[in-house]
């Protein structure tokens, strides 16, 4: 009885969605920032050796391909930059190109332990041969710390909790995708971004626009980390479990483990794809979600989502708090067939999906551009970030006695 009520509910969804398909991929969000920083700041990049960054990726090319890799291409994107100044007493950043997420493992996870002290190594280079560090102490520069907590430097939130932000970088602007209020690994004034997702590889796999979405709700991807949470209970809060126990056997609920060769084609062909936390908030889900026009279902409690001020994110997408994950089918399906075009369209908006993007070369409105906003926005300088002469506010020997290893 029960599977066939949810058939007939989604027979009757399709039938609604289909009769209006056709408005399903016009309009526009209006919404997303399309402003052009360029005129409004200047990046003097810092010249570190090799082994920082070129070095590093020499060692692993998969570095390029990783949800991580913001940290490669922005560095790419500004030394061609037009904001990009030789001139550094003209600078209003100052950028230090640090690949501090490229030691993977054999299968491709980042390995954060080295990153505290190679990013000090890098600080203590510039502060040495350059003095625009020890002016402010970091306050007109910006970091790329794309890892799951940032500038913790840990994969594992609870030991990122502890060791906090590196004591070197709480004055400089993060430039980072972990996002979550009211979070010790969260910065104030922190810029959120994306994810890197490869722009070419999904643009390859987009599917004519009239091909119904047939798929109601889509998911691939763990539910349980087995290998890192044995007991299970603690990756993704059990949000993931909770979408798999309640919802395995739900036909309204297309979800597996299984990675299928299909999976961008799929995501186009659904109306709603869950985005939940793992071990973090945030998922290159989200990017594909928005780049596919699937509706992105984000639960995350708390999460700080990318370019807030540019993606309409509250019109767009739907929250989903972690407790009511075992709602999820009445939560979805109450949502009425014209609110659901009304995303769809605003999804289709190619603005919104650009700004989600790091495409090689960059083009207007894209990610890189989208970061620069955020920088331009910050600006100008408050008199008070420039220290008095001998004056001292970062103390160099704080954190673990392992971050103070040379690197």
């Amino acid at each position: 009885m029960r599977n066939w009520r949810w058939g007939f509910l989604y027979l009757a969804f399709l039938l609604g969605i289909e009769a209006q398909r056709t408005e399903r991929i016009s309009g526009s969000a209006g919404d997303v920032l399309e402003d052009d920083p360029v005129g409004r700041l200047k990046v003097f990049v810092y010249e570190l050796p090799s082994k920082y960054n070129k070095k590093i990726l020499q060692k692993d090319p998969r570095c390029l391909s990783h949800m991580f890799a913001a940290e490669i291409y922005m560095h790419r994107f500004l030394l061609s930059s037009a904001v990009r100044t030789l001139n550094p007493e003209e600078a209003d950043w100052f950028y230090t190109p640090v690949y501090t997420t490229c030691d993977l493992t054999p299968n491709g996870l980042p390995l954060p332990f080295k990153s505290p002290r190679m990013m000090r190594s890098a600080i203590q280079l510039i502060a040495s041969n350059w003095p625009y560090w020890n002016r402010t102490e970091g306050a007109d520069h910006f970091f790329i710390v794309p890892h799951d907590f940032a500038a913790c430097f840990h994969y594992q939130e609870e030991k990122a909790i502890g060791r906090g932000i590196l004591p070197l970088l709480q004055r400089a602007t993060l430039v980072q995708t972990f996002g979550q209020r009211n979070h010790v690994c969260l910065k104030d004034g922190s810029i959120t971004i994306p994810p890197y997702a490869p722009p070419q590889k999904m643009q390859s796999h987009f599917i004519p626009p009239d091909i119904p979405r047939s798929i109601f709700v889509y998911f691939r991807g763990l539910f349980y980390d087995v290998g890192n949470d044995p007991e299970g209970g603690y990756y993704a809060r059990g949000a993931r479990a909770a979408v798999w126990e309640n919802f395995k056997d739900n036909p309204l609920f297309d979800i597996s483990t299984e990675h299928p060769t299909t999976y961008y084609e799929d995501m186009q062909r659904a109306i709603f794809c869950l985005c939940p936390l793992g071990w973090a908030p945030w998922s290159p889900r989200l990017v594909e979600a928005v780049i596919f026009g699937c509706i992105p279902v984000i639960i995350a409690d708390d999460i700080v989502l990318p370019f807030a001020d540019a993606i309409p994110w509250e019109e767009i997408g739907v929250f989903v708090d972690e407790k009511d994950v075992p709602n999820l089918d009445t939560i979805l399906t109450s949502i009425p067939p014209e609110e659901i075009l009304r995303k769809q369209r605003l999804l289709a908006n190619p603005s919104m999906k650009q700004a989600m993007l790091f495409p090689q070369p960059a083009q207007p409105g894209d990610a890189f551009h989208q970061i620069l906003n955020g920088l331009a926005r910050k600006l100008p300088h408050d008199r008070s970030v420039y220290l008095r002469p001998g004056e001292k506010i970062l103390n160099w020997t704080a954190g673990p006695v392992g971050d103070l290893k040379p690197w």
